[in-house]
């Protein structure tokens, strides 16, 4: 029995990058470009009329912004929407906001000849990952992000050296922002590796600083972990973390990419499950593939507190899967469930490190 091919639309005012999208999917035998839209306007005809299975969105359109289409269309119909923008400040602003309003990846316009296989594979593999999201699942999706702090809280974080990590790649931007923005300032130092092309995350990193009571900031490499702040992997570079005398400082390094991806969150969990003696509690979110999966296990065979979200508020059940298959994952929670999770978590790894010692 042959599978239905993923239908595809295409709306920007480009006929140039609506080409290039074109292309990138022709071929395919799972996936058919059903058609391109110039404007919003243009787009919703197409939808009723054609009844796509995924959208690829431009912001920065004439007559309706990409947002403002945005927000209509996940209040009357959601669909999977993958943001394809321009790396501008406004652009990148914009694109944030559309991912917190529901779309579920973004994309960068190739900057040069030398990107577009790049944007094309990427492309493909998110049309995929996004295949048989039902409507309920994106409204959860939407409606799990808090706008109100929980009254969790961490024992004493500024007594000792722990960390939490997080990591995810489709769907991410809403998950992280619905837990980070339900824990209080005064938390462990937070990494973060969310899959997200280099121009994208610092937009994102600022629009997590202003939404979270913690402070949030895009790693520059060589920071010294801070209790109260997050530090977000820039796109294009692999974020570690290192030990330096007493102190642990972020690192970034542009190796090759690991699951097609950089930053990768296998590279971040590697370089914790190395950093003996530390309380570390890390979480794995929605996501397409396995990264993350096998650097999570290493981190609980090492001795941290790992947790996988559960399949209910996921965007993607892919990596959690993954690692939940692997036996990586001590705990499985919803994205709700988490902010209260985490600080029982670091609890219990924290008098596991001093019973060590």
């Amino acid at each position: 029995m042959s599978i239905k091919p993923i239908k595809v639309l295409i709306v920007d005012d480009s006929a140039i990058v609506r080409k290039l999208l074109a292309d990138a999917l022709k071929g395919e035998p799972d996936i058919e470009v059903v058609g391109g839209a110039g404007d919003p306007f243009v787009a919703r005809d197409m939808i009723l009329r054609l009844e796509p299975d995924v959208l690829t969105l431009d912001i920065e359109m004439p007559r309706m912004d990409g947002l403002s289409f945005l927000r209509r269309l996940m209040a009357h119909r959601p669909m999977p929407v993958i943001i394809v923008s321009s790396l501008t400040q406004a652009g990148s602003a914009a694109t944030i906001d559309a991912l917190r309003a529901g779309a579920v990846d973004v994309l960068a316009k190739p900057g040069g000849p030398s990107s577009v296989g790049e944007l094309g594979a990427r492309l493909r593999h998110c049309v995929r990952a996004v295949r048989g999201m039902s409507q309920s699942g994106l409204a959860r999706a939407i409606e799990a992000a808090p706008t109100d702090a929980s009254m969790v809280r961490f024992d004493s974080p500024r007594r000792h050296t722990g960390l939490i990590a997080i990591g995810a790649s489709t769907g991410g931007p809403q998950a992280i922002e619905a837990v980070l923005s339900r824990l209080p300032a005064e938390t462990p130092p937070i990494l973060i590796a969310q899959h997200m092309p280099a121009g994208f995350t610092k937009a994102f990193a600022d629009r997590l600083d202003k939404a979270c009571a913690i402070r949030v900031v895009e790693a520059a490499g060589g920071e010294h972990l801070e209790p109260g702040t997050g530090y977000v992997a820039p796109g294009g570079h692999h974020l570690v973390v290192q030990r330096h005398g007493i102190k642990l400082m972020t690192a970034l390094h542009d190796g090759p990419a690991l699951h097609h991806q950089r930053p990768a969150v296998d590279e971040l969990f590697f370089s914790l499950a190395q950093l003996r003696g530390v309380p570390i509690v890390a979480a794995l979110l929605t996501g397409m593939g396995s990264d993350g999966a096998d650097g999570l296990l290493a981190l609980h065979q090492a001795g941290a507190e790992t947790i996988a979200e559960d399949e209910h508020s996921c965007i993607v059940f892919g990596m959690p899967r993954e690692a939940i298959a692997r036996g990586a994952a001590m705990h499985v929670a919803t994205l709700l469930q988490m902010p209260a999770l985490l600080p029982e978590c670091f609890r219990r790894v924290v008098t596991g490190a001093k019973r060590a010692s």
